[in-house]
């Protein structure tokens, strides 16, 4: 347990933290936390989908109902066309650049 430390930006949260409680103004940067309280649509959602059962791993590119709906939104809110497999959800940038970084590391180590 010695030999774990807490990852640059965990500090760096924490640090904010710490100067956010000290009165400065702080913009973080540090990591993807919103400035903003989860909407409550959303809180509802979840809420509703952990009283189904819906509380197991899923699969790891994301469901087929979620690319879906994604796709929906997409073509909805900005007229873009994918396909239901061109569609990968991450959860978070950290998963998505490892994940495109790991998978072009394969194409070039073979």
């Amino acid at each position: 347990m010695h030999g774990i430390h807490a990852s640059p930006a965990s500090i760096l949260r924490r640090r904010a933290r710490e100067l956010r409680a000290a009165g400065r103004d702080i913009i973080e940067l540090s990591s993807g936390n919103l400035d903003f309280a989860t909407p409550d649509h959303v809180i509802a959602a979840a809420h509703a989908a952990a009283l189904r059962g819906e509380t197991r791993y899923t699969d790891v590119d994301g469901t087929r109902e979620l690319k879906r709906a994604v796709r929906a939104a997409l073509l909805r809110d900005r007229r873009l066309s994918y396909a239901q497999d061109e569609i990968i959800i991450c959860n978070g940038s950290t998963q998505a650049l490892f994940n495109a970084c790991r998978r072009r590391w394969r194409w070039v180590t073979r």
